[in-house]
């Protein structure tokens, strides 16, 4: 079920568009993806995401959990 979670969270988080929601979206992913249930293949959808489109700090969330 948390992966399921983390998925629906990454799917939102590529096709959010206003940075603040984007950013907290991720936060929420690094939650759950620190219960140790959720791999990357979870995360995929944030393969979607351009990263130039980002500010840096939500540029490196997105880098750092594709890198797990």
């Amino acid at each position: 079920m948390i992966n399921s979670q983390a998925t629906l969270l990454a799917a939102t988080a590529a096709s959010e568009e206003e940075d603040s929601a984007t950013e907290a979206e991720l936060h929420a992913i690094i939650e759950l993806t620190s219960t140790g249930h959720v791999g990357l293949d979870d995360l995929s959808p944030l393969r979607e995401i351009n990263l130039a489109d980002l500010p840096p700090q939500t540029r490196d969330y997105v880098s750092d959990l594709l890198e797990e």
